[in-house]
């Protein structure tokens, strides 16, 4: 997609040199599929990602995916995020972001702070803040619930109001807070969702 940021279109090239394995292929498909179908019924997707606290993976995957689905031109695409419990973005998914070309403004200062993300200058931002996944901001039917780590995957055997509940599970960063691997871990984080992500949406319209 033209119009993005240039620090984001160059970082954009290295997740797309990046590869995905055929393990990884397989957990992705049930995503496409859900994509495609929609596509054929000329629908649009909803995409709920959701970990235990909507802090770190689950909005690194829904700002990515918001991207991809921007970058290979699919329409309809509305990506969201939350938790089995509310917290706050991390501080350091946003640096991440940023590092990798994002703009992003903070909304408020309360202690669940409102972030506005833009990937280009003429697009909507995506709101972003930690919040359960059956918060009112959420879409609450017709959409796939995407169990982005393992514990909210075991604590929430029912979602109510998804149409379709997908594992994709990544390894949580958090391991690294407080070491001096912080920035690494998490920038190899979003580069492998972001990977992911547009892998994703490079299969829509094959």
């Amino acid at each position: 997609m033209t119009g993005m940021y240039p620090k984001l279109t160059k970082h954009i090239e290295e997740i797309l040199l990046q590869k995905i394995s055929d393990e990884r292929k397989a957990v992705l498909q049930p995503l496409i599929d859900f994509i495609k179908q929609k596509k054929r019924n000329q629908e649009s997707a909803s995409v709920n990602f959701i970990c235990t606290h909507n802090s770190r993976r689950s909005h690194l995957a829904q700002i990515w995916a918001q991207t991809a689905s921007a970058y290979f031109k699919i329409p309809d695409i509305h990506c969201y995020s939350g938790g089995t419990e509310t917290t706050a973005l991390f501080p350091k998914v946003v640096e991440t972001l940023m590092e990798t070309g994002f703009h992003i403004w903070k909304l408020n200062n309360s202690e669940n702070p409102v972030y506005a993300v833009k990937y280009s200058e003429n697009a909507l931002p995506l709101i972003v803040f930690s919040k359960k996944y059956d918060n009112i901001f959420n879409p609450s039917t017709g959409f796939a619930a995407i169990m982005t780590c393992s514990q909210a995957d075991g604590d929430c055997p029912f979602i109510l109001g998804a149409e379709k509940r997908i594992p994709i599970t990544f390894e949580d960063p958090k391991i690294s807070d407080a070491t001096p691997e912080q920035t690494r871990i998490y920038r190899e984080r979003s580069l492998q969702i972001g990977a992911e992500m547009f892998y994703v949406f490079s299969q829509i319209n094959h």
